[in-house]
């Protein structure tokens, strides 16, 4: 569909507003796809996850086997669905995919993923150029908290649908080219990564709405717009206040969500005394063939 801009008597997007909403409502209960062989997806398996990236921009899964939580089987996994080309970003295991567990050496405990904390609404590489744009991501849950850490998933869509609704301006101001400035990171001197701007929402090369984006409050740049400001302070207010589109689910072992990079979050958690928790988190340049 046509994202932008954004208008009054498009009735083509009120068309699609009405088919999302009604999707959106539907229980996510029922929708944890099982899978057999996660290295060998059945036709009705790929399918049945390919639906849901289709109709929500995430698919919720669990493997029917955890002797299938190994980084082999999930790169296995991800290639079925069209997700291949990795993003070696700073914090990646040599596999490129990264082992998200609470960090206890210098430098990655640093940064909040790493840590037992609430990590905020964002999607992630936000801090990526557009050449490295982050269009596929899977989280893979190995070992869950001990108490805590629930998952938020809200379709990047739904977000969009949400703004227009209340400003059609809103929307349109934040596909502007520098509305969202991430400042370059800068350790001992050394710039780890550059300063990077760009737009929150933009269509990709699949004709599909993108977005970047970060609620963080400290490190990050808005345009001094007034238009802007009323997109942000909307969005931080649908975060406090919840929203029955947003879904929450505590990932088990063997469960994992694969997307198109939507907006989502996690609370804080405990871990016990034996086990940490553990996902693996792969981000992908490539889309989910959706075809």
């Amino acid at each position: 569909m046509q994202f932008f801009p954004a208008t009054h008597n498009d009735h083509k997007y009120e068309q699609w507003r009405a088919r999302k909403l009604a999707s959106a409502k539907r229980s996510m209960e029922s929708r944890l796809i099982r899978i057999k062989n996660a290295a060998s997806l059945r036709d009705s398996e790929r399918n049945a996850l390919i639906n849901d990236c289709r109709e929500h921009n995430f698919a919720l899964y669990e493997l029917e086997d955890n002797s299938q939580n190994t980084k082999a089987a999930i790169h296995e996994f991800a290639a079925q669905l069209g997700l291949k080309n990795l993003d070696g970003n700073l914090c990646a295991d040599q596999d490129q995919l990264t082992s998200i567990t609470v960090a206890k050496h210098a430098g990655q405990h640093e940064y909040i993923p790493y840590t037992s904390k609430k990590l905020n609404w964002h999607t992630d590489g936000y801090y990526n150029t557009k050449a490295r744009q982050i269009n596929g991501m899977l989280l893979h849950c190995v070992t869950p908290a001990a108490e805590g850490g629930e998952t938020w998933l809200m379709d990047h869509e739904l977000a969009y649908l949400l703004l227009r609704d209340e400003n059609p301006e809103y929307a349109n101001a934040l596909f502007a080219e520098d509305v969202l400035t991430i400042p370059a990171n800068v350790t001992d001197g050394e710039i780890i990564r550059a300063e990077q701007s760009g737009p929150v929402f933009s269509v990709n090369d699949q004709g599909r709405l993108h977005m970047r984006y970060s609620a963080r409050l400290r490190n990050i740049e808005w345009k001094d717009d007034v238009l802007v400001t009323g997109a942000t302070e909307f969005l931080q207010g649908l975060w406090e206040a919840g929203s029955v589109l947003i879904v929450k689910h505590t990932l088990q072992a063997g469960q994992g969500v694969v997307c198109s990079n939507v907006l989502h979050g996690r609370t804080g958690f405990e871990d016990s005394s034996s086990d940490a928790r553990l996902l693996f988190r792969g981000r992908y340049y490539d889309s989910i063939n959706c075809q």
